[in-house]
């Protein structure tokens, strides 16, 4: 049995008898609130209604009246924030759709599943999701204006957790991603998505950048002065990329911490176009003159395309997580994949895969030749305190199960 939150769980089905087949398994698997509904009017009565909010929502595509895409419609007007399954047996590239919708409104999603569900697919899925779930089953969507932001960045209540990089197969530390949070007095923990963009938008993301970057050397250089030399990685928006001071900054910032250039990996994030291409060609030129390695980050999505690859001076690419995890089962995403790593190889390039999340993931990316992974499967983000914490229960894992992933599968 899943060791379950308290979760209050809506299943919506056309069918009868799948509304009974999933609330049966759910029932096994620990759940103990579980509501039925046949159409998609009465499963928004029931979000509607008082009482304990729905934290997960079990959803199928293809019902009369009202179908899944017309209800996610309606959950994102009433501002859902719980998490959402979809269960149905709709062709695959459809299912897949449904999926990038439900991600691009912002909603959690768990996963999706095809008809007829089996209980070993339903119970897997919620063993690798129901962990990550905030607390109170949903993570908050405040939204913070410019002038808290600043601050914010003023009594330093942005920190930096860490999310490992490593080898494959052999599972090496191979360096660290710095990912900001902000540690808000009264909401806690603050998860980027919710004061990046509003930081882009009112000049604030340089000076954000600053301090990500500031706390990640210090970091860098306390984490080798006790033996453990680690490359570490910082995001940084396309808006630095307009100031040709920037290579000459983050230099000086890397000198002052005692870090070497060839110990930095920025990671160019294009959420924005460059607001001129030449400056952004002339300081990420430099930036490469003077060490730094440049990542082009979530390749495949966004901006991130092969116009960036042909026209600037990147010497790593991350593969985007929506076309690694679960690629080996979805030979669209596979597709997707291979052929992004087929041609970071011919472009020389080092290549990391983001959104490693299970044990098949793993094994994919060794029987693929990708050498570097990062994901929940690996780490979750932590606060550096916790790294050599980390570092020693993974060395065990590997040691225990991850040597050889492909033997270990098939066992």
């Amino acid at each position: 049995m899943i060791d379950t939150p308290s979760l209050r769980v809506l299943i919506l089905d056309d069918e009868p008898f799948m509304l009974k087949l999933l609330a049966h398994q759910l029932t096994i698997l620990g759940f103990s609130e579980i509501i039925t509904c046949e159409n998609g009017f009465a499963a928004l009565a029931v979000i509607d209604a008082s009482g304990p909010a729905i934290g997960l929502v079990v959803c199928d595509l293809s019902m009369p009246e009202m179908d899944g895409v017309e209800f996610i419609r309606h959950l994102v007007a009433r501002d859902f924030q719980g998490a959402l399954i979809l269960a149905s047996g709709v062709d695959i590239r459809i299912l897949q759709a449904a999926e990038q919708l439900v991600k691009a409104h912002g909603m959690t999603l768990l996963g999706v599943l095809q008809k007829p569900v089996s209980p070993q697919s339903l119970k897997l899925l919620l063993e690798q999701s129901l962990p990550s779930l905030p607390r109170n089953h949903i993570r908050s969507r405040a939204v913070f204006t410019a002038p808290e932001i600043r601050d914010a960045i003023d009594d330093k209540q942005f920190i930096n957790y860490y999310q490992p990089k490593v080898g494959v197969p052999g599972g090496e530390l191979l360096g660290v991603e710095a990912l900001v949070r902000w540690k808000h007095p009264i909401s806690g923990l603050i998860y980027p998505d919710q004061f990046i963009a509003e930081a882009e938008s009112h000049g604030l993301i340089d000076v954000l950048t600053n301090l990500v970057l500031a706390n990640a050397l210090s970091d860098a250089a306390a984490w080798r002065c006790s033996g453990l030399a680690l490359p570490v990685s910082v995001n940084i928006s396309m808006d630095s990329m307009s100031d040709l001071d920037f290579p000459d900054r983050v230099a000086q910032l890397a000198a002052d911490a005692g870090v070497t250039s060839g110990d930095m990996v920025l990671e160019i994030t294009e959420s924005r176009v460059a607001r001129d291409a030449r400056t952004a060609l002339d300081v990420l030129t430099r930036l490469r003159l003077k060490g730094f390695s440049l990542s082009i980050d979530d390749f495949g999505t966004g901006h991130s395309s092969m116009a960036q690859l042909r026209d600037l001076p990147f010497n790593q690419m991350k593969i985007d997580r929506s076309f690694v995890h679960g690629a080996h089962g979805n030979s669209t995403t596979r597709a997707i994949y291979t052929s992004s790593l087929a041609m970071g190889k011919e472009l020389n390039l080092d290549i990391v895969a983001e959104g490693v999340e299970t044990f098949a993931d793993w094994t994919f990316l060794t029987r693929t030749g990708c050498h570097v992974a990062q994901g929940f499967f690996i780490a979750r983000p932590m606060p550096t305190e916790e790294l050599p914490n980390w570092l020693m229960a993974w060395d065990d894992r590997v040691l225990r199960e991850l040597s050889n992933p492909i033997e270990a599968e098939a066992e």
